[in-house]
């Protein structure tokens, strides 16, 4: 597993992929690992340079202080992650806290970037914070054990939830999730108190495709993604069908054709 140190912190991250391709950069959900992106790892590969890594205080990277948890401070070792491997112009993916990142180095660091796409994430500060607080606190006391059905729920579509066919999935995540130290609360913290970008976002230059879950408990399609294409100049939002808040791991297939059609059209131009 490589690792790099950047911004005062160690980043545990994947490579794969030719390169000198065109660089897709893949940043998790809270709750996730890099390794939910293991479909489009395996979709993209061959034809594009792959990263995906774990975001400081999560997965195989190091742990952070609460206050070095911020959606800011998340953005900035992106930014660093992307000059040290040498990325940079690259298209930068996101799902849920990952797409907070995405689409932060839109509004601030478009210079690294070819394109931003964020996916079940929101520009908007928190609107569920009365409801999210309180499990946040739980968390960093008790961890994700008495929570876990509630997280399930906020994280996953109810197709997901419910198909016999993504048993496995429901599992492999739930275990994961299961397993989480309480110093998860800490970045779910960082994740509920994060700060409005909509502003930042009028101005960004870059193309920015944001992909909302039809089923996203967390974030509704007309109070996020489409919020997001609706103030970037270059913004489009498409619904992805039987998908929920995680949405490149629900439904992998019809993300990763949303995916082959932004990165033609903008690599074409």
């Amino acid at each position: 597993m490589p690792t790099a140190t950047v911004n005062g912190t160690t980043l545990a991250y994947d490579d794969t992929g030719p390169r000198n391709g065109v660089a897709l950069l893949f940043s998790h959900s809270l709750f996730f690992n890099r390794s939910m992106f293991r479909h489009q790892v395996e979709r993209f590969s061959a034809d594009y340079r792959v990263v995906v890594y774990d975001n400081r205080g999560q997965g195989e990277s190091a742990p952070a202080p609460q206050e070095l948890l911020d959606m800011d401070t998340l953005t900035e070792d992106a930014a660093a992650l992307i000059e040290h491997l040498d990325l940079a112009p690259c298209h930068v993916l996101g799902n849920s806290m990952g797409g907070f990142v995405a689409l932060r180095l839109a509004a601030r660091r478009p210079e690294l970037l070819r394109s931003a796409v964020a996916l079940g994430s929101s520009a908007e500060e928190e609107h569920k914070l009365a409801e999210f607080g309180p499990l946040v606190e739980h968390m960093q006391r008790h961890a994700t054990t008495d929570v876990i059905d509630t997280l399930m729920y906020i994280m996953l579509g109810d197709t997901t939830l419910t198909d016999p066919a993504k048993e496995e999935l429901r599992q492999e995540w739930r275990a994961y999730m299961l397993g989480l130290p309480t110093a998860i609360g800490d970045a779910a913290y960082g994740v509920i108190h994060r700060k409005n970008v909509v502003d930042e976002l009028a101005d960004a230059a870059i193309p920015v495709l944001a992909i909302a879950g039809a089923q996203d408990h967390a974030y509704p399609p007309p109070l996020s993604s489409q919020r997001i294409a609706d103030v970037v100049p270059n913004g489009r939002c498409v619904t992805v069908p039987h998908a929920g808040h995680s949405i490149a791991l629900e439904q992998p297939e019809a993300v990763n054709e949303h995916l082959v059609r932004h990165l033609a059209a903008v690599d074409r131009d």
